[in-house]
């Protein structure tokens, strides 16, 4: 056994295409995401499980059935026919050698991942546990994929379709949060998303106890993939796959992808979520709950109509251009308001009956828009602000991670220190009322430009939190409403200042991208706060 092991290593690593998809590969996607992440405080620490993944992946879709499928075509098979040894003998000596092959390169991964400054993972046994049946699970996925394939270009067609949805719709390369709800409730179905999942449990999770389910998600996949490369299994390129008998067994491959997905359907888990500690969540939602109950206090009387108006360019108004090209009239000149006047108090008289005809009413409706932040009524906040229209919180743009969502202890400690750092950051307590709060968003608004993964769903909830301590609630929801509908009003030193926090944050190039992530931001705490958002 020993020395057949030797040999089948010694085969995989004369196989340079096996090689590069199995070592360089991973190493590409390591540079890839060190430099897309490079904002982040702890270098690669929240992504180890999408690479790990990658290895195992690359590994199992290319390098494992390039490698067998090369194997097949030299004859090797065909002689290992002729041996004594069993089958099963030879299949479990080449998967073994196959997940030795992962296991080094994953090694590979997490040695230079630590070299660049990620921490020691959190329970080393239970991320090579969880490695061991992520192995698993894509061994006998490269097993379906060495079967079905006659020719080595074959393995890579195959591989690429399973490969590419697996990073993208899979939760491998895109987290599970950023994707549509469909695809979410898609997603349940890969096998990517549970090995993500349990590996990064371990890395800075709370170990295996997290990841139940992910692993048995896990051992399904792998079992099926197994079960059908034996059913499949040939030692000659002459016999072919393509037989009703090896299509059969090709579907049933998918079975454990089924039964995964059907089960995290029918016991909630297809849309990420999870529980944060008791005493993380609380002040936040007490906070914002509170405030919500209380706004009905806030009301102002109406201002007498005085002026025609436009409303001022605002992002927190639509979400992009296109959006708000189909959700916003078309622009018009107002007219001169005292010429306007003038033109209204003329009124013609009536030749046959000599009375005074009526004024004609306006073409168009006449609003008379705040002054100041100090004259916002919540008429204006109803008739100004499109909730609706603001980014969704599960989104790419000013993400917002929900209460009841998990959070990793590296990220939590980070939100700790922000709410700790805006107590005495001094932009955070300029005179201005309006300024002193576009500052303290910032702190959102520039980890979402830098799509500082994790921190960027969690800082909201720092600066909300903030916020809604630091101020009256009535001059809070003023305040917000004048942000978000004036995005691009105010200052914008602060953000070169965030580095004083424990962000450690250039300041960005983007100003005009800043303003309008603030802006989206101001209307969703002001959202929250007045209960046009329910907060999650």
């Amino acid at each position: 056994m020993t020395y057949a092991l030797l040999i089948e290593l010694r085969l995989y690593y004369r196989n340079r295409m096996a090689l590069v998809y199995g070592y360089l590969f991973p190493l590409i996607f390591l540079v890839a995401f060190l430099v897309l992440y490079r904002h982040e405080p702890v270098p690669l620490v929240d992504h180890m499980g999408e690479l790990l993944t990658v290895t195992a992946l690359g590994g199992a879709c290319f390098g494992l059935p390039t490698s067998m499928v090369g194997e097949r075509e030299r004859g090797v098979w065909r002689r290992y026919r002729a041996t004594p040894v069993s089958t099963l003998r030879l299949v479990l000596t080449t998967a073994t050698a196959r997940y030795l092959a992962l296991l080094t390169a994953a090694a590979l991964q997490v040695t230079l991942a630590m070299l660049v400054g990620m921490p020691f993972p959190d329970h080393i046994a239970g991320l090579w546990a969880s490695f061991t049946f992520v192995a698993f699970a894509f061994v006998g996925l490269g097993l379906v994929i060495a079967m079905l394939a006659d020719t080595v270009p074959a393995v890579q067609a195959l591989g690429q379709s399973i490969f590419l949805p697996m990073l993208i719709i899979g939760g491998v390369a895109v987290r599970i949060e950023s994707l549509p709800v469909w695809a979410q409730h898609l997603s349940a179905f890969f096998p990517g998303r549970y090995a993500v999942e349990a590996m990064q449990a371990t890395v800075n999770g709370g170990g295996l106890g997290e990841a139940g389910f992910p692993l048995l998600a896990l051992s399904l996949t792998g079992a099926a993939g197994c079960l059908a490369a034996a059913k499949m299994f040939r030692w000659d390129t002459r016999e072919r796959a393509g037989a009703p008998r090896g299509k059969a067994w090709a579907i049933a491959a998918l079975a454990g992808w089924m039964l995964a997905g059907t089960l995290a359907e029918t016991t909630g888990r297809a849309l990420p979520g999870g529980r944060l500690p008791a005493d993380s969540a609380t002040s936040l939602t007490e906070t914002l709950r509170s405030a919500a109950a209380d706004s009905a206090d806030f009301a102002k009387t109406e201002k007498p109509i005085n002026a025609y108006g436009t409303p001022p360019d605002s992002v927190a108004l639509a979400v992009s251009e296109a959006d708000s090209a189909q959700a916003s009239p078309e622009p018009f000149d107002a007219p001169d308001a005292p010429a306007a006047a003038a033109a209204t108090s003329e009124e013609p008289a009536d030749a046959a009956s000599g009375e005074q005809a009526a004024a004609p009413p306006p073409p168009f409706p006449i609003i008379d828009y705040p002054d100041s932040w100090e004259e916002v009524t919540m008429e204006d906040i109803d008739r100004d602000i499109r909730f609706d229209a603001l980014p969704y919180d599960e989104g790419l743009e000013a993400p917002v991670a929900a209460l009841d969502e998990p959070v990793y202890p590296d990220i939590e400690a980070i939100i700790q220190c922000l709410l700790d750092d805006l107590e005495v950051w001094p932009p955070a307590w300029t005179a201005d009322p309006v300024q002193r709060a576009r500052n303290v968003l910032f702190v959102a608004a520039v980890p979402d430009m830098y799509q500082m993964s994790g921190i960027e769903r969690w800082a909201p909830h720092a600066v909300f939190e903030h916020l809604a301590n630091a101020y009256p609630e009535d001059e809070l929801i003023q305040v917000l409403y004048w942000i978000a509908f004036n995005p691009y009003e105010g200052d914008v030193f602060a953000a070169d200042r965030l580095g004083e926090t424990c962000l450690r944050l250039a300041g960005p190039d983007d100003m005009a991208t800043l303003q309008q992530r603030t802006g989206w931001y101001a209307a969703k705490l002001l959202g929250r706060i007045t209960g046009h958002i329910e907060v999650r």
